[in-house]
């Protein structure tokens, strides 16, 4: 039985071509186990949107609308990350807006720069945490302990799309506003479904 519904809800113009382009490009239904292990009926493989130049585009509409004026840099950990912060910082620098992005590496690098933290990021940094899907928010978390621990300062959480509803809380608990580009209702799927 599947949970999606027809009805979607309305969205402003920028989000609407976003979700449309989810919609086309990453979304895939079929019988699906999530790394949690729970089978679902549909599955967001949300780097197709993210790797797609009009992806990137979508992306950065929206998400520099809900970006504060003081961050100064985007990422989170490496994999998920990567593309959605890039794009929305290469797209930042079109537009004016002087935007660095970085990643958190799954492990500390031992040589070199060593540490999680690759790219342009400095102590004392106001930052977006961003991935591109989010089911649990283990991850999101685990890349604001790392840049907490790095010594920046995360002032806002966004992702492409909060699939499963629990990253909000998890972000209220650390005083960090969450506000996903968009959402699993939006995209007419329940959460956790």
């Amino acid at each position: 039985m599947s949970n999606y519904s027809n009805e979607l809800p309305t969205l402003d113009p920028a989000r609407h071509a976003l979700r449309e382009h989810v919609l086309r490009h990453s979304l895939k239904t079929g019988n699906f186990t999530l790394k949690s292990g729970a089978s679902c009926s549909w599955f967001l493989d949300t780097k197709q949107t993210a790797c797609r130049a009009d992806g990137v585009v979508l992306m950065a509409n929206v998400a520099l609308d809900l970006i504060p004026k003081d961050a100064v840099a985007i990422g989170g950990l490496t994999m998920g990350a990567d593309p959605v912060a890039y794009g929305i910082a290469a797209v930042a620098a079109t537009r004016g807006y002087d935007l660095c992005s970085f990643s958190v590496r799954k492990e500390a690098k031992d040589h070199g720069v060593t540490g999680r933290i690759a790219g342009a990021l400095q102590p004392g940094d106001k930052v977006v945490i961003t991935e591109d899907t989010v089911t649990r928010g283990t991850s999101i978390m685990e890349a604001v302990d790392a840049v907490t621990a790095f010594g920046a300062i995360p002032i806002l959480i966004t992702v492409v799309v909060d699939r499963g509803g629990t990253c909000g809380a998890m972000a209220a608990e650390r005083g960090i506003p969450f506000v996903p580009m968009l959402t699993a209702l939006d995209l007419g799927y329940g959460y956790g479904t």
